[in-house]
């Protein structure tokens, strides 16, 4: 999310946020976006109804007018009709080169599996965990003596690049079947 903020700070960037939303209170994203000068919103998920909760969040997005949904750091599986009312509208990224390692953990489940890339997704939403068509990927080797620290530091690096040039990509009028626009790619190491 602060990469996408970042990004959007240049007046030719083709997308503007308009909110931050989260579902803790206390999500360090808030007080970034708050020092951008984005607005920011809390809809609480814990102890309520799954119904309820994305009733709430879609008349948030709606009162700001989002027009697209990029979740980041959102660890929440939306429901299957609040995803449909956003399909073609809302991206995710994962920290895996989808469709392996869905889901938690997937830095560890990499070393574990003793995979040789890793990397980084941006996908479209679809009901169930991390699917919907894939975007872009960012792929890092796997380093032999690599943690999980240091590997996940590495995939969080490229999430940083991909994510804000994918959203740019898709602000300018780029369909997912299209390769991302040459100018995005550039310095990129895929």
């Amino acid at each position: 999310m602060a990469a996408i903020l970042a990004a959007a700070r240049d007046p030719d960037y083709p997308a503007r946020p308009v909110l931050v939303l989260s579902n803790k209170a206390d999500a360090k994203g808030l007080e970034t976006a708050q020092a951008e000068g984005v607005a920011t919103a809390v809809v609480e998920s814990r102890r309520r109804p799954r119904e309820e909760f994305e009733a709430e969040l879609q008349a948030v997005l709606e009162a700001h007018g989002v027009e697209m949904v990029v979740l980041a750091g959102f660890l929440r599986v939306l429901t299957e009709p609040f995803v449909r009312a956003w399909e073609g509208r809302m991206i995710n990224i994962h920290p895996s080169l989808l469709p392996s390692f869905k889901g938690l953990d997937t830095h560890a489940r990499a070393l574990e599996a003793g995979v040789t890339l890793h990397g980084c997704t941006v996908h479209w939403v679809a009901p169930g965990v991390d699917e919907g068509p894939i975007l872009a990927q960012a792929a890092v080797p796997v380093l032999p003596d690599d943690t999980e620290a240091a590997l996940a530091a590495r995939v969080l690096a490229q999430e940083h690049i991909l994510y804000p040039a994918v959203l740019a990509a898709l602000a300018g009028g780029a369909r997912p079947a299209q390769p991302l626009p040459e100018a995005a790619l550039r310095g990129w190491k895929l």
